[in-house]
């Protein structure tokens, strides 16, 4: 590799193959997911992945490469983690906050592979590509910005009220158990008299 230009390429195939590969992961991700807001999520990302695949190979075609024949390594790996996430069992909204955790972990690592390669894109001259891979990085971060709004707003609360229902319901067993070792005491000091 010895130009800007390869560099380039390189990294439109790179993302191609990301995001082929989360075409594929979404679906799993959605069906794993529990809250609604979660799913739709999940879903309207989906619904953006594939225009930004239409999107690389358009950036690809101009500059007269095929976007195939890399395989991203990295999504690869980020993406058996979230199957991981999906494949887990417990409280709902904990499993979907872990959903959550995995795919913002995509989110960031596509927000640098498109701000990277919008930077490449303006070096080699390709000012329509860079402007083409900025609205895919406002898309990204936009997606991004909704699975913390999931966290924050739907899942985050709802776990945090469960626990403190939680806490309450030890709080009571263990009030309920120092009231029956104390009644306990009181009747035997009572029959000692």
């Amino acid at each position: 590799m010895d130009t800007i230009n390869e560099l380039f390429q390189e990294q439109i195939k790179d993302l191609h193959s990301a995001e082929k590969q989360l075409v594929k992961a979404i679906p799993r991700m959605i069906k794993a997911a529990s809250s609604d807001a979660l799913k739709q999520a999940f879903q309207s990302h989906l619904n953006e992945t594939e225009t930004h695949i239409t999107r690389l190979e358009k950036i690809a075609k101009a500059c007269g490469f095929s976007p195939t024949g890399k395989v991203c390594n990295g999504m690869k790996g980020l993406l058996e983690e979230a199957v991981e996430a999906a494949g887990e069992e417990g409280d709902d909204a904990v499993v979907d906050a872990g959903l959550i955790a995995a795919a913002q972990r995509v989110e960031h690592y596509e927000i640098a592979g498109y701000g990277t390669s919008r930077r490449l894109a303006t070096l080699a001259g390709y000012d329509d590509h860079a402007k083409t891979l900025s609205e895919t990085l406002d898309d990204e971060n936009a997606a991004n910005r909704a699975l913390t709004d999931v966290a924050e707003t739907v899942l985050y609360p709802s776990i945090m009220a469960a626990e403190e229902r939680e806490l309450d319901s030890d709080d009571d067993e263990e009030s309920d158990a120092g009231l029956a070792t104390s009644k306990s005491k009181n009747a035997r000091a009572t029959t000692k008299k």
